[in-house]
């Protein structure tokens, strides 16, 4: 079973995009050592506390810092872009990173309107999703005959790709595919059950793949005590409670307590948008993650550990590596010692 990171690659209050990439390369260079088996970026624009916008550029630092982990898009949100231009730019990264890099596709457009009006994109372009993904796929085969146009670099690179999703229909486009799917159920858990069923009731082999591959997302933060691990997830938690009131900022620093930052409702609404979350000590996440794939029976996790301080960021994923072998069996899912 493998373990991944979903990297958002925070800008901190106080820290300039610099600073947040060079963080972004210590997170790549110490998970590698430490055995994960990728790293995802996503694409998010006009966010003051995101820095890979330019997701496939930043994708190609990491890569280039690191040695044999696997880089990706977590995801590309295909609607920004035409399929021609994402399949020359991961064509080129592959063929630069051979064998290291995926392809994550989202339909949203991992912004507000008014941002997606100044990508001078289509409003009804998610619309064409399910179209553009099948002549992305296109782009990038070796199969691909007769083209008169074709993706160079992309052609016959093979990048993996999965389809990326918070509701039903990702999970049914990936089924009806053929095609590895990944769930973001760190900030969109009502589908998740669901979503990862139907993906693995109506899935098709594929030439991409020969059985259903599910992956789920979830926020992880680790520390050596349940208060610890509490007091720097406050950063996460303010964060989201930003994204309700719909006030973008830097990413904050953790704070003693929420209780005079939110209201009861406002503090319910993040708790829901969270709840596919382990915070803790090594027993704690154990038992919190565990609780989770009893149920969902995923295939891989790849986790967001959001901390503000990224020395305790990195001690978060070294301890949850600690515990992989508790992780995903019940039967070994008990008391783990410090």
């Amino acid at each position: 079973m493998k373990l991944s990171i979903l990297d958002l690659v925070f800008i901190n209050q106080g820290q300039t995009t610099k600073e947040a990439i060079q963080n972004s390369v210590r997170v790549a260079k110490a998970v590698e050592t430490f055995g994960y088996h990728r790293i995802w970026i996503a694409e998010h624009h006009n966010f003051p506390s995101i820095a890979s916008a330019a997701t496939s550029v930043v994708i190609g630092h990491l890569a280039e810092q690191t040695k044999s982990i696997r880089v990706g898009a977590g995801g590309i949100m295909l609607p920004n872009h035409s399929p021609l231009v994402i399949a020359e730019q991961f064509g080129t990264l592959e063929s630069l990173y051979p064998n290291r890099i995926d392809l994550g596709l989202g339909r949203a457009p991992g912004t507000d309107q008014l941002t997606l009006r100044a990508l001078r994109r289509d409003p009804m372009a998610s619309q064409h999703f399910p179209e553009d993904v099948k002549e992305l796929l296109e782009y990038l085969s070796s199969d691909r005959k007769d083209g008169m146009v074709n993706a160079i670099p992309g052609y016959g690179t093979n990048v993996p790709v999965w389809i990326l999703g918070s509701s039903l229909f990702g999970a049914q486009l990936a089924a009806l595919l053929g095609l590895p799917f990944a769930f973001a159920s760190h900030f969109a858990p009502t589908y998740l059950k669901d979503a990862v069923t139907i993906y693995k009731k109506q899935f098709r082999p594929s030439q991409y793949l020969q059985s259903p591959y599910a992956m789920i997302a979830m926020n992880v933060v680790a520390a050596d005590t349940d208060e610890e691990a509490n007091y720097l997830f406050t950063s996460v938690e303010q964060s989201f409670l930003g994204i309700l009131r719909n006030k973008r900022a830097p990413f904050p620093p953790p704070v003693l307590s929420m209780d005079d930052f939110w209201s009861e409702q406002e503090k319910q609404m993040a708790k829901q948008m969270l709840s596919v979350s382990a915070v803790g000590s090594k027993e704690t996440i154990v038992q919190k993650i565990n609780k989770i794939q009893d149920e969902i029976q995923a295939d891989e996790l790849i986790v967001v550990s959001s901390v503000f301080d990224i020395d305790k960021r990195i001690r978060s994923f070294e301890i949850l590596m600690e515990v992989q072998e508790q992780i995903f069996d019940p039967s070994t899912a008990r008391a783990v010692k410090n």
